[in-house]
C-alpha cells in the first residue's frame, strides 16, 4: 500500500462515523449521565444490557458486540502465546517506548493534556496495560471476558473527546485535523504494535517471525474494533513501516505538553520501582528505546545509567538462552513475567478495575491452540524515510 502526504491529509479529516453519531445523540438528548451510570454494569461479554439504557447506546453496543468476521483465530492464538512468552518485555516497551512516542507528536500531546489531568498519569497507563491484558487472555472474545466492552467504551470515549473539542471550539481543525482522526488512530495502533516489536528487537529479545506478525495482527483486530478504517490501515508490517515513518516525519517534534507528560511518566515509574537507587534506569531506558533526539525533545534527563542500559540486550540474551535450554527456567521466567505485569498493573490501578466513560465535562476525570516456532528470527522492516 502506498501512503502519500495527500492520502494522510485526507485521513486527518475523518473520525469514526458510528461512534460519533452515537455520542452526538446522547449529548443532544441529555442522556450522558444515565449512560455513564448504567455502563458500569456492562463490563463482560454476554452480560444483559441494563434496563433504561438509551436506545442509541443499546443499538451501538449490539452493532459492535462481535469482532470482525475476517478474524483469523489461529493468528490470535499465536499472538496470545507471543504475549505470554514476552509479557514483561512488552510491558516495558509499551511504557517506555510507545507512550513517550505518543508524547513526541505535539498535537497528540496537546490532546492528551486537554483530556486527562496531568496529576493522574497512572490512569492512562493503567487503562493501556489493562486493555492489553484483556486482549491477550484466551477467552478475550468469549462470554465473561472484559475486552469487548472495554473496546466499545474506549471507542465512545474517543468520540466524546472529538465531540467536546469541536463543539467548544477548542481545537483548530484546519491546522491540526480532526481530534483523534483516522491518521492518529492508525498511528497509535502502530505505536502499540510495530514500535513494541522494534523495541523488543532493540532489547535483543528472541522473536520468531510468526510471533511478531501475529502480535501485529492482533492489534489490527483491535484497530478495527476501535473504529479504524481497514481500507486505510496497513495490513502488513512492511506497509506499517511506511505509514509510521511518514506519520512521525510529518508530526514529531518538541512541545511543552510532551515534556510535561514525559516527566509525569518518569515520576510515576520511579515511584513504582522500589527504593531510589534504580530510579535513573527509567529515564535511561526511555532514552535508549526512543533515541537521543526524541528524548531531548521530551526533556528526558541524561543519567550515568544511559551507558549501563545499553548492556540490556546482552543480559536479556543470556536469560533467553537459559529459557530455550531449560523447560523449568522457561516456566519460571514466564511466571516472573506474569507476576511483574500484575504487580505493575495493580500498582497503577491501586487494585481497582478501570472504567471507561464519556466525560460529562472535558476536564473532569472519567472515571485453536498453536505453538509459535522460534527457529526463524523476526527482522524489522527497514526504514522508508531518510
Amino acid at each position: 500500500m502506498t501512503y502519500t502526504e495527500a492520502s494522510m491529509d485526507a485521513l486527518r479529516l475523518v473520525g469514526d462515523e458510528l461512534a460519533d453519531a452515537t455520542v452526538a445523540t446522547l449529548f443532544e438528548r441529555g442522556e450522558v449521565g444515565k449512560f455513564n451510570t448504567l455502563m458500569r454494569y456492562v463490563s463482560t461479554v454476554g452480560a444483559p444490557l441494563p434496563e433504561g439504557l438509551p436506545d442509541v447506546a443499546r443499538d451501538y453496543l449490539r452493532e459492535t458486540s462481535a469482532p470482525p468476521a475476517w478474524v483469523d483465530w489461529g493468528e490470535m492464538e499465536k499472538a496470545r502465546l507471543f504475549f505470554t512468552d514476552n509479557n514483561v518485555h512488552i510491558s516495558t516497551a509499551l511504557s517506555f517506548a510507545s507512550m513517550p512516542a505518543c508524547y513526541v507528536v505535539p498535537h497528540v500531546a496537546r490532546l492528551l493534556s486537554a483530556t486527562h489531568s496531568l496529576k493522574y498519569p497512572s490512569k492512562r497507563m493503567a487503562e493501556t496495560g489493562q486493555f492489553t491484558v484483556y486482549l491477550m487472555r484466551p477467552d478475550a472474545f468469549e462470554a465473561g471476558s472484559r475486552f469487548v466492552p472495554a473496546a466499545q467504551k474506549v471507542r465512545l470515549l474517543h468520540a466524546a473527546i472529538r465531540h467536546h473539542l469541536r463543539r467548544e471550539d477548542r481545537w483548530d481543525v484546519a491546522a491540526l485535523g480532526t481530534p483523534i482522526c483516522q491518521e492518529d488512530m492508525i498511528g497509535g495502533q502502530l505505536l502499540f504494535s510495530l514500535l513494541v516489536l522494534d523495541s523488543l528487537h532493540r532489547l535483543g529479545i528472541h522473536m520468531s517471525d510468526e510471533g511478531a506478525r501475529a502480535y501485529f495482527y492482533a492489534w489490527r483486530v483491535v484497530g478495527a474494533m476501535l473504529g479504524v478504517d481497514q481500507a486505510a490501515s496497513p495490513a502488513t508490517l512492511e506497509d506499517a513501516r511506511r505509514f509510521l515513518d511518514l506519520y512521525m516525519v510529518r508530526h514529531m517534534g518538541p512541545s511543552q505538553e510532551g515534556a510535561e507528560l514525559t516527566r509525569q511518566l518518569i515520576d510515576l515509574y520511579e515511584q513504582v520501582v522500589p527504593g531510589t537507587f534504580f530510579d535513573p534506569v527509567v529515564s535511561a531506558l526511555v532514552r535508549y528505546l526512543i533515541g537521543d533526539t526524541c528524548a531531548d525533545w521530551l526533556d528526558v534527563p541524561r543519567t550515568p545509567w544511559d551507558t549501563v542500559v545499553k548492556a540490556a540486550p546482552h543480559l536479556l540474551g543470556l536469560l533467553e538462552s537459559l529459557e530455550d535450554r531449560a523447560p523449568m527456567a522457561a516456566w519460571a521466567l514466564d511466571r516472573i513475567g506474569h507476576l511483574t505485569t500484575v504487580f505493575e498493573l495493580s500498582s497503577l490501578t491501586r487494585g481497582r478495575v478501570m472504567h471507561y466513560a464519556i466525560p460529562e465535562e472535558l476536564k473532569k476525570d472519567y472515571g485453536v491452540s498453536s505453538s509459535v516456532p522460534v527457529n526463524r528470527r523476526w527482522t524489522p522492516p527497514p526504514p522508508t524515510v531518510g
